[in-house]
This record gives C-alpha cells, sequence and structure tokens, in this order.
C-alpha cells in the first residue's frame, strides 16, 4: 500500500488556528489531522476536535497522542465513540503511556501493565463491545453499529511498549524518520503480533517527524533541533532500562542521547528550544524529512519502500501554510494512494 498524509497542529490558542490549519491540509490531500493532548501546556483538545470535525468533510481525525492516565479509559473511549458520532465515522486514535501531559503535572507515565490493561478495553468499549473493567460489564450502547471501526494505533520506543502495539493495536506510532530504526521498531512490534497470533502484515506503520522544505538546509535544521531533543527524553528512558550496548535497542537510537539533556517542558514542541542545543545536524536529517521538494519526495520514496503507511508532519515549525501548501503542490501529487492533492 503507497503512503499516505497526515498533519499533527498543536492545539495552541487561539483555537481557531488548530481549525484553520486542519482545513488547509485537506484541502491540500492530507487524509489525517492530527493533535496533542497535553491539557495543560496547550488548550484542551478534546472539544476543539469536535469542532474540527463540523468544519471538515474528509480528513479523518484524533490525538497523537492521547493517555489512560490523564484520560480516565471508560472517559476517553467515550470521548471517541461521541467524537465518531459527530465526524460521521472518521476518527482515529493514537495512544500512548503519557509523556508531557503527565510529566508536566508532576505525574509519570503509566505503567506499561496498567497501559496494556487500558489498551486492551478502550478499543472495544470506544466501538460499542461489551467490556469487562473494575469488576463490571460495561458497553456503551449508543454507539452506531453503521460506523466503521475506530482504529488504535500505540506510540512507543521500547521493546515492551512496541509488545503492546503488535498484541493489540492497529498500528505503531514512530516519532522519527529515520529507516533503520524504523524497521527495528516494526520488527520487534510484529514479532509480538506474530506470536500472539495476529496476522503481523496488518500492523500499520506511522511516522511522525518535522518537515521543514527549504532550499536552506542549515536554516532547515535551526527549525527542527527541538524534535531529535524530543526524541531523546524518551530514549533517556530505555536507556536506564536497557543500557547503550545495542543488546536490546539499537544504537542508533541511543548513541545520540547525552547523559544529560536538561529538558524543559516549558519549550517542549518548539522552534528554537535551548535543550536541543546537543542535536547534531546528521541527527536532523535523519529523524527529520528536510531540504527540496525533491529531496523530501526522495526521503519519503525511501520510507515507503521499507513500509511506512503514513507520514504525519509535527506541524511545529514556522511557515506553516506553506509546508502544507507545497506539500499538496510538490510532493503528495507524486505519492499514488492519495485522495488528491492540493485542487
Amino acid at each position: 500500500m503507497a503512503l499516505s498524509f497526515g498533519v499533527t497542529v498543536l492545539p495552541d490558542a487561539p483555537y481557531q488556528r488548530m481549525i484553520e490549519l486542519l482545513r488547509l491540509a485537506e484541502q491540500q490531500g492530507f487524509d489525517y489531522g492530527w493533535t496533542y493532548d497535553s491539557h495543560v501546556l496547550w488548550q484542551e483538545s478534546t472539544p476543539t476536535l469536535a469542532l474540527a470535525a463540523a468544519a471538515t468533510q474528509r480528513i479523518k481525525l484524533g490525538h497523537m497522542v492521547t493517555n489512560p492516565g490523564t484520560r480516565e479509559p471508560t472517559v476517553v473511549a467515550s470521548a471517541y465513540a461521541t467524537l465518531q458520532d459527530i465526524s460521521d465515522g472518521r476518527m482515529v486514535m493514537g495512544i500512548g503511556r503519557g509523556d508531557s501531559a503527565r510529566r508536566y503535572i508532576n505525574q509519570k507515565p503509566v505503567s506499561v501493565a496498567r497501559f496494556e490493561d487500558a489498551v486492551r478495553m478502550i478499543k472495544p468499549l470506544m466501538n460499542g463491545e461489551k467490556v469487562r473493567w473494575n469488576d463490571t460489564d460495561l458497553q456503551l450502547t449508543w454507539v452506531r453499529p453503521e460506523q466503521p471501526p475506530i482504529e488504535m494505533h500505540v506510540a512507543g520506543y521500547g521493546p515492551r511498549v512496541l509488545g503492546v502495539a503488535g498484541r493489540l493495536g492497529d498500528g505503531v506510532i514512530i516519532q522519527l524518520a529515520d529507516p533503520d530504526i524504523i524497521q527495528w521498531t516494526m520488527g520487534t512490534a510484529r514479532a509480538a503480533a506474530k506470536k500472539a497470533g495476529r496476522d503481523p502484515s496488518k500492523l500499520k506503520c506511522i511516522v511522525c517527524a518535522p518537515s521543514h522544505i527549504s532550499d536552506d538546509i542549515a536554516a532547515a535544521r535551526e527549525q527542527v533541533r527541538w524534535f531529535p531533543a524530543m526524541v531523546s527524553n524518551h530514549v533517556r528512558d530505555l536507556i536506564a532500562r536497557y543500557g547503550k550496548d545495542g543488546s536490546v535497542v539499537p544504537t542508533a537510537l541511543t548513541d545520540y542521547v547525552p547523559d544529560r539533556t536538561s529538558y524543559d517542558y516549558d519549550e517542549h514542541s518548539r522552534v528554537g528550544a535551548k535543550h536541543g542545543a546537543f542535536v547534531s545536524d546528521e541527527i536532523c536529517d535523519r529523524f527529520c524529512v528536510l531540504g527540496t521538494p525533491e529531496q523530501a519526495v526522495e526521503k519519503l520514496s525511501q520510507l515507503e519502500s521499507i513500509g511506512v503507511d503514513q507520514f504525519n508532519i509535527y506541524l511545529m515549525t514556522e511557515g506553516q501554510e506553506q509546508t502544507l501548501e507545497t506539500y499538496g503542490r510538490e510532493i503528495i501529487p507524486r505519492f499514488a494512494s492519495v485522495s488528491g492533492g492540493a485542487a
């Protein structure tokens, strides 16, 4: 299956800005519109997704990503079932253990065991099936059976969470565009899927990264140094658990991470974040999609060739409209499966 395209827009105030960009993305041929779910750093994004659903017609919508810690699992299931009704069947869920949403309010990501229990329950509940939760039988009896099922994609870097993705998810969310790391990640998740008796080939691969299209590669790199720094904040947890010798987690993911990064969540996903100063040009190039439209197409074609199903732009760089319009005019039409580029 050929590559599809998504975009993630921050739920910054004013909320109308997020809706404006998602509408433009739909017009430019993007198939997916995502937003963050970090309710203190940014505005509460669930009601904003409802407004986005009312303002669009075709694009699928969801969080990149929600979590079952700040969102009690039955609440997030009901919210998505409601949004599925409002959007007439266009919701898709990304879910993880909770990073900025949890850490910013001084809570750790939920444990992997707790996360797996929640994922196992949320997916059927939001799709109208009966579940057992807290020793109680539950069902959202108002879910419209004619609606398509809401897909659930699991975000993670380490083997334990990737195991959850393989056993229970419809796909894997990978926050970087490095082909070698992507192949290891999907191999780990698909091995878990196979062991669980699922078809590993049906596990989708969603790659998320900033993309800055420019003839000035040096300037493009300065737009995205915050992103590998954000990834490193996740990877440090893996290093603490598994080390950096490559026996469990590949060194391609761990070697660039310093012992200390002084990560500041007040600058989370912001251009110019000071905690991104350590990130090298090479890592910017590996983890992101940068350069001219031709260079972007070359890298995206490589991602497509290794089985990536969706490339999701983290639209937290300057020139947001220009990025969407350049993709719609010069990049999306080069990939056969799309609904169509710019009108």
